[in-house]
């Protein structure tokens, strides 16, 4: 989740419109961690809460959305509750989970369980308010593809990325796995996605370092957040 969660952000920041939201309402600069808990509450209780309590995070969600709207750097006017808007922000977050656990997760899926996830993700992002989101991983790979020719890289999102990648606001002993994890997250995008963040693509550092890498950080958190066994009963 902390690997696809920033290739996740590093998507989405690429549709002008969604990163203008996000650069005149967002405070993930001011109070990044703050945001970071927020979206991983919202993450945890839609996948692992009770129903109930989901449609009450989702609630919240929604209600937050009704009030970000604005004008774009290109003129154009946005509004967060926008149902094409709520689709890529979806489908991006959709595939950057996914291809993050199909390349760093302990066990990773068949090609049912893949389309599982994806048709799991579409209830959360109906209730969202996402128009007939995509339920299988070919859906969702043909929905990204409609989008391509929206998606440009503007001053705000390149700054984004800066933010994310180079300059978060972290104490210097937690700056080196962070950097793997950011390694890792840069590594599933594709070289459409990298190319208007200036991102660079090098395949061999990224075989044979990052992905290594990547894979023993998450392994070592997964260590760090499992619970201990239970001790046997005398």
């Amino acid at each position: 989740m902390f690997i696809g969660g920033i290739r996740a952000l590093l998507l989405q920041s690429l549709h002008p419109l969604a990163m203008a939201a996000v650069a005149q309402h967002s405070d993930y600069r001011g109070d990044p961690w703050g945001r970071l808990q927020r979206t991983s509450y919202f993450l945890a209780v839609t996948t692992f809460g009770q129903a109930e309590d989901a449609r009450e995070a989702i609630a919240r969600v929604k209600a937050v959305h009704q009030h970000v709207t604005g004008i774009a750097p290109d003129g154009r006017p946005y509004a967060a509750s926008d149902p094409h808007l709520l689709t890529w922000v979806h489908i991006a977050e959709a595939d950057s989970f996914l291809r993050a656990h199909t390349r760093f997760g302990g066990q990773p899926l068949d090609q049912a369980g893949r389309d599982g996830y994806i048709a799991d993700m579409a209830r959360i992002g109906i209730e969202l308010g996402v128009p007939d989101p995509p339920r299988t991983e070919a859906e969702l790979a043909d929905r990204i593809g409609q989008y391509r020719a929206e998606l440009a890289a503007t001053a705000d999102a390149r700054a984004a990325a800066r933010f994310l990648l180079i300059s978060p606001p972290l104490p210097a002993i937690a700056r080196a796995p962070y950097g793997v994890l950011a390694a890792a997250a840069v590594s599933l995008l594709p070289d459409w996605a990298r190319r208007p963040l200036r991102l660079p693509r090098l395949p061999v550092t990224e075989a044979v370092v990052v992905r290594p890498a990547g894979r023993a950080m998450v392994h070592a958190i997964r260590w760090a957040t499992s619970a201990p066994p239970a001790t046997p009963a005398a």
